[in-house]
């Protein structure tokens, strides 16, 4: 690569506060309950399922309870455990600092203001959890887009009927109504 010119990577690194969103999205409270492994593995699932087709890097941080940092890799979800005595938000805001350093946008969702603040001040975006979850329960893009196309061409073909002003006569009829043969 020549001198000066500099790389911009294509995707980013995607940070969740995994039990923030955990604890605080609705769609994990009943799961919860169950079980917090359960609900670990719904909030993996959730974010594999809408991530799955993406150039982003998904780091899911947990609170850890062992002497070393634990990372796993679940399909291409990175799940990291934080080590005794660290927090995941100090995990957080090391690999927000890692990331912006490497040249790689940075995105968290969590609900926790200080969190968000570390991030964005190292020049990363904030998400909150309810966003996340409206993220992860969205229709695919492709089919809002396809959904979009197949309106512009009924209305563009006179599929659609036309809203009639009271005053209006109707507009001539596009075709005859085919019986049905018995």
């Amino acid at each position: 690569m020549p001198e000066g010119s500099s790389a911009k990577s294509v995707g980013r690194d995607i940070l969740v506060d995994g039990y923030n969103v955990i604890k605080r999205a609705p769609s994990f409270q009943a799961t919860r309950v169950q079980s917090l492994a359960a609900a670990r593995e719904q909030l993996l699932v959730l974010l594999r399922n809408r991530y799955r087709h993406t150039p982003h890097q998904v780091i899911v941080i947990f609170d850890g309870d062992t002497d070393r940092e634990q990372v796993y890799h679940v399909q291409r979800i990175r799940v990291v455990y934080s080590r005794r005595g660290e927090t995941a938000d100090a995990v957080i805001a090391r690999l927000s600092v890692e990331a912006r350093q490497a040249g790689r946008e940075v995105e968290i969702y969590s609900d926790d203001t200080e969190v968000q603040r570390t991030v964005t001040l190292q020049g990363g975006t904030a998400q909150s959890t309810g966003q996340l979850e409206r993220q992860v329960h969205a229709a695919p893009r492709d089919i809002e887009r396809r959904a979009r196309h197949r309106m512009a061409m009924r209305r563009k073909y006179g599929l659609d009927a036309p809203s009639i002003e009271k005053d209006e006569e109707p507009a001539h009829v596009q075709g005859k109504k085919k019986k049905k043969r018995r």
